[in-house]
């Protein structure tokens, strides 16, 4: 859903873009008996007359120190499900290389567009550390991309109980937060977080202060 969200997003940025031409997008590539995959963006750079192969991938990771060995490994999905190393590796090893496969070739050539040469990963990630970890050991592109933080249950309570809050559905986590309407008192916020958690889901919630809103992760793990 989220990835769907994005590619809209992208798709009318590219279609307004001076510096981008958009040529084709979301090209599904299917061999005699199956589906291969899709190819997301192919565009033209209006400067340098470049075609590009763009993926795009809109992601919310995690991070847990513990969770691997490489720093990629220790980014994961919200419930655990995904990481930021799977994301990139089947880029490297499935998406990438579709590009040159015999039937993409045949399809790119009714287009009329021949094969990119140039090769982009748009990964738009939004990061959350652990509350209490500092930020500034992290490399700068992962520093621009956290935006909040992560708890357990038992720390929820540590929270102020005097704000109110809100549990986005997935389909809002791309919205504006002033967007959003249904904000809870504290009391009434944790017993949803609480059925969330009995169903081993972590919740997006997003805290409501005076000067600001911030968002965080309630972890079942």
């Amino acid at each position: 859903m989220l990835g769907k969200q994005a590619e809209a997003c992208f798709e009318i940025y590219l279609k307004h873009s001076k510096k981008y031409k958009l040529l084709v997008s979301n090209i599904q590539i299917n061999s005699v008996h199956s589906t291969l995959g899709e190819l997301d963006y192919i565009i033209r750079d209006i400067n340098t007359q470049k075609i590009l192969h763009i993926e795009l991938a809109c992601k919310f990771y995690l991070y847990d120190k513990n969770a691997g060995i490489l720093e990629e490994e220790k980014w994961l999905g919200p419930n655990r499900k995904d990481r930021l190393y799977d994301k990139l590796e089947k880029v490297k090893t499935k998406q990438f290389p579709l590009l040159y496969a015999p039937e993409t070739i045949q399809k790119l050539g009714h287009y009329n567009i021949p094969v990119p040469i140039w090769q982009q990963l748009c990964l738009k990630a939004f990061l959350f550390l652990p509350k209490k970890l500092n930020s500034s050991t992290f490399p700068e592109n992962y520093r621009n991309c956290i935006v909040g933080y992560w708890i357990r249950l038992k720390d929820f309570e540590e929270e102020e109980q005097n704000y109110y809050y809100t549990i986005p559905t997935k389909k809002e986590w791309l919205l504006p937060p002033n967007s959003l309407k249904n904000w809870l008192s504290f009391a009434k916020v944790k017993q949803a977080i609480e059925t969330q958690i009995q169903g081993r889901k972590s919740p997006l919630v997003y805290k409501k202060t005076p000067s600001k809103i911030e968002r965080f992760f309630v972890v079942w793990w």
